[in-house]
Order: structure tokens, then sequence, then C-alpha cells
């Protein structure tokens, strides 16, 4: 019988204090500052960058957003006042800026138009719904508004749960309520439009009744294309189609059906021709996968369609520089890419590709003839808004600050690893480790989908992995297949086999980690979110070697996931088979079904307004762990969702993570890492 390295330190309000001064002296440096940037958009001219900014006075809850410009001079904040503001778009002419502001009502977001010059608004209408996106038509001459009803499905990497309930106090003992209604919580698109007079504007509904829009561009200023289903649950996205949508009258044409889901349409000034990407897909708004080219005739419908060879790349993002060349960019293994296809030579250019990421969940871009804008960042590269041009990128401004600074000195190094698996096939991965030789506590943390993929970014997608370097750790961010980044082969392979191969994928990661000397095997740890809570519940079902796991927002049970979850089509899809028979994958590949075989001490956390994974599926798992005799946490936080995400809660799981860690499979000197223990002076004013 082996006997595990394990230092009894209960988790103690230390741990809790020494999370929080880590937060304090990450963004008490920037109170009051952009200290994240997102949805770039290039002004016409190319000399400056409008954003979305991210901005605390305070630790509590989430980031206020407000909508900023970076331009040589550095980083202005253009809104304040009540609520949050976010999504600037600047119109052809660069006269004005449309964005989306929730000051009347948190979370439910209007149209604010604001005039560039003078920084005055100048209209703000309102919607049936909370507006999502929107976008100007090629002309300039009207606003396309993507709007969701109220009590619409929030994607899991919105953080699930539902849009603004609508106006009026809902009292505390008004029951929720779900019917299988096609309209409830229906998306639409709206145009706002000129009426008579100066900048005198009005609304009108342009989808008609039955037609969900996900999301929609201009298809030239007299149609739109949209990515649509008859259903409007979120489950619905999955089998998606694309559509035309014409301005004057609502008349649709389908332009392209398939197995696979659809994603980021762009489509050229005329309309002519319309950029989508095609790809398997396990969330709404995280497509990546084959960019395919729809040229369209002059009565609206599909001509054909052409599906353009990338070398390898998974497309994220698309845009029209022009009626011929389209921009574009994606991930490509490790690496980010971005790249130009000239339509009517039918030549690709790749212009820039490196290690470091444009934007969030994947690479994205605001294009336009003067260069193509984005958000770059990096493990060791604070996020900066920058310009794309030719083969070079043009920093216009940086949001780095002291507490940057601080946690680059903590966060040790990011390095590419690659390994392979039992069949022979190479699985690439990125290594977060402290500085020396080794061998570490190795913690390995799953990703969510299973079609996303890590890539080189700032704190690596969760803000405690920093932090565990911090304290001793190496944290190995494996990309099993499923993962996006090596083609839709690559992703199909996880196809009807979730937690198949996979799982050895992950495992002969680890193996080689001990191999290398980097990774002591008797410290071995699991965590991960969303389907990596899934992969870390599973993985200590088949393997007893984990000294700690920390699933958050897990599944456990494959049956009970497709009756409660609001996306009961993606596991119909990945495991390919049928839930009501009670049998086959859906039981076979569920951890609840072993959970007498786990010995792993295991952390579950779970948002109780988590609707993607609901927080039953961790409380099933939990239980049966502790009637097993396993040493077993439940952690539900009440106000949360599909992750942990707003503070103080953010700082309570990331202790409780660290925590567990510690407890169960400490460093050496646990508590003398780099990141400061309380009382060592970093706490208050460090900020």
């Amino acid at each position: 019988m082996r006997v595990r390295h394990r230092m009894e330190i209960a988790l103690t309000p230390e741990h809790f204090e020494t999370v929080e001064q880590h937060f304090r002296r990450l963004h008490e440096p920037a109170f009051g500052a952009a200290h994240a940037a997102a949805d770039p958009s290039i002004r016409p001219d190319g000399t400056a960058v409008a954003f979305t900014g991210s901005v605390f006075t305070e630790l509590v809850g989430q980031a206020v957003t407000r909508v900023c410009l970076a331009e040589a001079g550095g980083v202005r904040i253009l809104t304040e006042g009540a609520g949050s503001q976010r999504m600037p778009r600047f119109s052809p002419d660069g006269t004005l800026l449309a964005h989306l502001s929730d000051a009347e009502r948190p979370g439910d977001f209007q149209l604010d138009v604001l005039d560039v010059a003078t920084g005055t608004s100048v209209w703000r209408p309102r919607v049936p719904g909370t507006v999502e996106y929107l976008s100007w038509s090629p002309d300039g001459s009207a606003l396309l508004l993507g709007v969701a009803g109220y009590g619409a499905d929030l994607a899991g990497g919105q953080g699930s749960g539902t849009t603004a309930s609508g106006p009026g106090e809902v009292p505390d003992w008004a029951p929720v309520v779900d019917t299988n209604s096609p309209e409830r919580g229906a998306r639409s698109i709206w145009i706002a439009e000129p009426a008579a007079g100066p900048r005198s504007w009005v609304l009108r509904q342009v989808s008609g009744p039955g037609t969900n829009v996900w999301e929609a561009c201009w298809a030239g200023s007299d149609a739109l294309v949209c990515v649509t289903s008859p259903g409007a649950g979120e489950e619905s996205w999955y089998t998606a189609d694309l559509r035309r949508i014409a301005r004057a009258d609502g008349t649709q044409t389908v332009l392209c059906t398939g197995e696979r889901q659809f994603g980021v349409p762009s489509a050229s000034p005329s309309g002519r021709t319309v950029a989508v990407v095609e790809a398997l897909c396990s969330d709404r708004q995280v497509v990546a996968g084959d960019l395919v080219l729809i040229t369209v005739d002059a009565t609206g419908s599909a001509a054909d369609s052409v599906r353009i060879d990338t070398n390898g790349v998974d497309v994220t993002s698309t845009g029209w520089l022009d009626e011929d060349r389209l921009g574009w960019t994606g991930i490509r293994g490790l690496d980010t890419v971005v790249g130009e296809y000239e339509r009517t030579s039918g030549k690709v250019t790749e212009l820039w590709q490196g290690v470091d990421t444009f934007g969030g969940r994947y690479p994205e871009l605001s294009f336009s003839t003067h260069g193509h804008a984005g958000v770059r960042h990096g493990y060791d590269r604070y996020p900066e808004l920058v310009i794309v041009r030719g083969d070079s990128v043009h920093t216009i401004a940086s949001l780095a600050h002291p507490g940057a600074d601080y946690l680059s000195a903590i966060a040790g190094t990011a390095e590419a690893v690659t390994w392979t698996a039992p069949d022979g096939l190479e699985i690439q991965g990125i290594l977060c480790r402290p500085a020396g030789p080794g061998p570490f506590p190795l913690v390995t943390h799953l990703h969510g989908g299973p079609v996303w993929g890590f890539r080189s970014s700032w704190s690596m997608a969760f803000q405690g992995t920093p932090l565990l370097v911090g304290r001793g750790y190496a944290v190995l961010h494996p990309n099993p297949r499923g993962s996006a980044g090596r083609g839709q082969r690559f992703v199909e392979a996880v196809f009807g086999d979730m937690g198949g191969s996979d799982t050895q994928d992950v495992l002969s990661g680890i193996d080689a980690m001990i191999a290398r000397g980097i990774a002591d095997p008797d410290r071995l740890g699991l965590m991960g979110g969303s389907y990596g809570g899934f992969m870390s519940a599973w993985l200590i079902t088949q393997d007893e070697r984990f000294a700690a796991a920390a699933p958050t927002a897990p599944v456990t049970d494959w049956i009970s996931q497709h009756h409660t979850s609001n996306i009961p089509h993606f596991d119909r899809i990945f495991l390919a088979d049928e839930p009501l028979s009670y049998t086959g994958r859906y039981v076979e590949r569920s951890p609840l079904r072993f959970a007498a075989q786990v010995r792993t001490p295991t952390l579950l956390t779970a948002g109780a307004l988590d609707r993607c994974t609901p927080a039953g599926q961790a409380m099933e798992f939990h239980r049966a762990l502790v009637e097993s005799g396993v040493e077993s946490t439940l952690v539900v936080y009440p106000q949360e969702g599909h992750g942990v995400r707003a503070f103080p809660a953010l700082i309570d799981h990331c202790a409780r993570v660290l925590g567990w860690f510690e407890r169960h499979m400490a460093p050496a000197s646990a508590g003398d890492g780099a990141v400061p223990a309380q009382g060592s002076g970093a706490g208050g004013a460090a900020g």
C-alpha cells in the first residue's frame, strides 16, 4: 500500500486571508481604471480602438464595464454613471459610437448612441428585451440589434442562468416556471433606421414569430444573415441553420443546413458572399472550425458554397475588408494565426502567427483595411490593445499596472509540452511551473467543452492558476482529443467517446510529466470546470493515484444531466446514444456509477443558478462518495451559475481549492512560496 505525502494543513482563515491579499495586490492598483478589455472596434481611420473595459472600484461582485478608447496617448474611459456600458461600435464614417448600457436596470442592456466629437448621447431607444449585440450597416444608414427576450437562456460561457427578467419587481414567492413554448425567451432581430428629422431614428423588428435568431450580421444594407432555429431554448442552437432575412419585409431564405453547428457569420459589403464557420461545437459562442464561403445570387438564394483551406487553422473570427478580401483569425495547435483570403484568386495569406492570443475564449479581431484590432495577451503578457498590420503587431496601449507586475513575479513560467498517447497520437498542452528543478506536486487542469482548448493566456483562463504556481505547484493544461485547434477530425475523435480515449490522453500526459522529473507521483491532483469538472470526477473513478481532486460544475450522471440541463441535445450528440435506454454510454461514462471505486479526497463546487450543469450533479456525486467512505466536501454558491465569477465568492472558491490541495498534497514548504501568507505585509496598502 502506497503512503502519500500529506501535510495536515486544515482549511483555516489564513487561506482565505492569503487569497484575499493576493487578489488585492493584483486588482487594487487598477481600481478605477480598465484592467481587462473585450469587444474591440477599430476606428474607421485606423488611429484608435474602442473597447469594453472592465473596471473595479472594490472587490465586490463582478467588475462594471465601460466604453473605453485606446489611442496613442493611452486609454480613456468614455462612459460613466450608473450600470455598465459595453460593445462599442464605430459608425462607418466615424462620427457616431453605438454601444449598450444597462443604466436603467441591471442586466437590461439597451442601445445608446454617442456623438464622437462631443461625447454626448444622441439617442437612447428601448426594445422589449435585452440587446446582446449590435452592428452598423455597411452604408451607415441603420443599426442591427440582436435582442434576447427577458428570461432567455444564457450560454455556459456567459455563466448560464438567464437574461434579466423584465421590467417590474419579481416577488420572492414567485415560482420559476419552465415550459416547452418555442417563444419563451426568444431572440429576435431589430433594426434602428432613420426617420424624418436630423438624427431621428425608429425601431422595428425584422425577424418574425417562430424564428429564433442566435446571431446575425449585415449582408449588404438591405439584408441580414442569421443563425436561426424554430425553438428558443438553449438546446435548439445545436440544430440551427443559416438563413438570409430581407430588411424590408423579413422574407427568409435558407442558405445552409448541416449536421454541425454554425457561428460567427460575416458578409461582404454587397452581401453577395457570406462567410461562416461550421464545426462540431459543445457550447454556443464557442465556435472554431471550417471556414465556408457561400455565394448569394440576385434572388437572395445560395448559388454555391466552398470550404476554404486555411492550412490547419480552426477559424474563430472573420470580417470583410472589401468586396474581395476576407480577414480571419483562429488557432492551429497552441498558436494563434491571423490571415486574409482573396476571393477572386482563392489565395490564402497568413499575416501573423504566435503563442499569444487575441480576445477571450477564442481569438477575435475587428477587421478593417487599416489593420485588424484586438486585445493581445499571454501568460507573461498583460492585456494590451493592438493593431495587426501586415506581419507586424503594433501596440496602441497596454493595460499593465503594478498588480500585473506582482502576478508575473509569482506566476512562474508557461511552456508548450507534448507527449504521446497510448495509441501513438501526439497530444499537446501547456505546463505552468515554479522556478527550480522539481519534482513538484502537479495539478492537472482540465478544460471545458470538450470542444475548447488551452492557449497561452493571462492566468490561463483560471485566476487560481498563478496562485497555485506561486505556492509551489506545477499546473498541466492538456488539450486531449476533442480540443479545438487541430481540425475537425481531431475534434470528432471525442464524438461518442467522452471519457474514453481522452482519458488516456490525460493520463499519459501525467505519466510524461513524472518521467521528465516535473511531477511528484505521490502528489498528483485534478481540477477543472464544466467538461473539465466531468473529467476530474471521471478520472478519479478510473485511477487511484490522485491525492486530491477539485471538480467545478461537473457532470457526474449523464442520465440525470440530460433530464435537468437546459442543453440536453449536447449529451445526445456527444455520447451518440439515447438517454431513455438507461444503458450504453449514458451509464458507462457516468462517474456516479463508479463512485464506490473512488479513494481520492474530493472538493465539489457548483453554482445554484447553473442551468447547463445543475448543482444536483455535484450533489449526487458528493453523497455517493460520502456513502463510500471517501472524504468529500460539497460547496454550492447561491448566486453563481456555470463557474464562480463574482467577488467575494471567487476569493472563497480559490481559497478552498488552494486549501484542499495544500491539505492533501502540499509542496515541501507549503506557505513559503511567492504568494505571501497572512501577516507578511502584503495586504491593504500594497494594492
